[in-house]
């Protein structure tokens, strides 16, 4: 069996979700860079493996796969080691709730507002738009707060044990964590910050964590 393969920039929070996945399951892998700001995910290359030109693109065993979600729950079933989808359904569906409320607002309001505006602008050479922020921050904040409430008293999205849903917050997380907002912003979720102390020095994401500037 040949190290599956995951095609992508390293600095990117879904790279980074596969990454982890992969370490969680103790897998060994082969990271191809893509690199997004020099416009390599358009290349015809990179487009016969993700037609979209987002990534991670992912292989294994000459199965091609796109897509985070279905990249790492493939990683989980087809993988030896802990599983990272919870067997109960209700926990699971929780699971996928976390990870829903990560995709479809946390990531824009927080990447896509914020963290583009203020980490990844100026090592372009360009101003951060303080409007675009300001405009992240309400909705960044709606995110927290939903998820937060995921939490509760646990210090793991769903259930008790690490899951996929962890590994999804993990890089915004840390990325909101190095900007101004997210450093105002944070002490308002005492419940995430605390899941985010029992994981910071987890191996896989000690190790997958990106160099910024």
């Amino acid at each position: 069996m040949t190290a599956p393969m995951v095609y992508g920039p390293a600095y990117s929070t879904y790279v980074r979700t596969v990454f982890m996945t992969l370490q969680e399951k103790g897998t060994a892998y082969k990271h191809i860079d893509v690199d997004i700001m020099k416009g390599e995910n358009r290349t015809p290359d990179y487009l016969r493996r993700q037609p979209f030109g987002k990534v991670p693109a992912f292989e294994h065993d000459g199965f091609a796969i796109y897509e985070t979600g279905a990249i790492v729950r493939y990683i989980d079933e087809a993988f030896s080691g802990p599983a990272l989808q919870p067997a109960d359904a209700k926990i699971r569906a929780r699971m996928n709730q976390a990870i829903s409320v990560i995709d479809n607002y946390a990531y824009g309001a927080i990447i896509g507002h914020i963290v583009m505006q203020r980490l990844i602008a100026p090592l372009l050479g360009a101003s951060p738009d303080e409007t675009v922020i300001s405009e992240g921050l309400p909705l960044a904040e709606q995110a927290l707060t939903a998820l937060q409430d995921l939490l509760g008293t646990r210090t793991r999205l769903a259930g008790d044990e690490l899951t996929l849903a962890d590994l999804y917050l993990v890089p915004v997380y840390e990325y909101f964590a190095m900007t101004p907002e997210g450093t105002a912003t944070l002490p308002k979720f005492p419940a995430i910050r605390e899941w985010w102390r029992s994981l910071e020095t987890r191996d896989s994401v000690v190790s997958t964590r990106p160099k910024v500037g």
